[in-house]
């Protein structure tokens, strides 16, 4: 597949590797010069996969978006034109810090897209468990949700690409809230609760 990811923070930049790392195309979309993030990340995937927000997702098909959640609505807006394009969403609005006027920022994307289809994933676990999901020889859990079976599938296959085990489908937009509390749940144990970031969501069944 042919990939732009937008934001090249802890997320950004674990999810570019791995897909990276499993064969596909990758462009980093970025402003230059080029911040210390995208420079270090810069130095493990190759600077030629940089270029501008613009340019990247007039390349590529599928445009990850992770960048801080406050900011989901204003980068949205400046993704350029995403007719046909699947977005998938991974960020959360923790703390109360997102997108003016909105509850998730999924919805926030689609108020400032032309595309319908998208999706949030990679959105419930921590950077490190996207680097190295494998837990007792195990891919770990992960979970997306939206209106679009077009994204949704996208998004599951690059799920599995990267490790990820059962890819569990909560639902359509409505269920972007959902999502979230999910995420929160995993941030509440892993960071405010003093777990540690080295835990992961699984369901299993007798």
């Amino acid at each position: 597949m042919k990939i732009a990811v937008i934001g090249s923070g802890n997320v950004g930049g674990a999810l570019a590797q791995r897909f990276v790392g499993a064969g596909h195309t990758v462009l980093v979309g970025a402003q230059f010069p080029l911040s210390n993030k995208s420079v270090e990340l810069a130095q493990k995937i190759g600077e030629d996969r940089f270029t501008s927000v613009e340019s990247a997702v007039k390349q590529c098909d599928v445009i990850i978006l992770s960048v801080p959640a406050e900011a989901a609505s204003e980068v949205a807006a400046s993704l350029g034109n995403t007719e046909g394009k699947i977005i998938i969403d991974t960020m959360n609005i923790v703390l109360g810090k997102g997108p003016a006027g909105f509850i998730n920022t999924a919805d926030a994307i689609l108020a400032n897209t032309i595309t319908r289809d998208v999706v949030k994933c990679f959105n419930t676990t921590g950077f490190e468990n996207m680097l190295n999901p494998i837990y007792h020889g195990e891919g770990i859990d992960m979970f997306v949700a939206g209106n679009s079976e077009k994204g949704k599938s996208v998004a599951t296959q690059l799920a599995k690409d990267i490790g990820f085990g059962t890819v569990h489908d909560l639902g359509g937009n409505e269920q972007f809230f959902l999502i979230e509390q999910l995420a929160n749940v995993w941030i509440n144990q892993a960071i405010f609760r003093n777990a540690g970031r080295d835990i992961a969501l699984k369901f299993i069944r007798k």
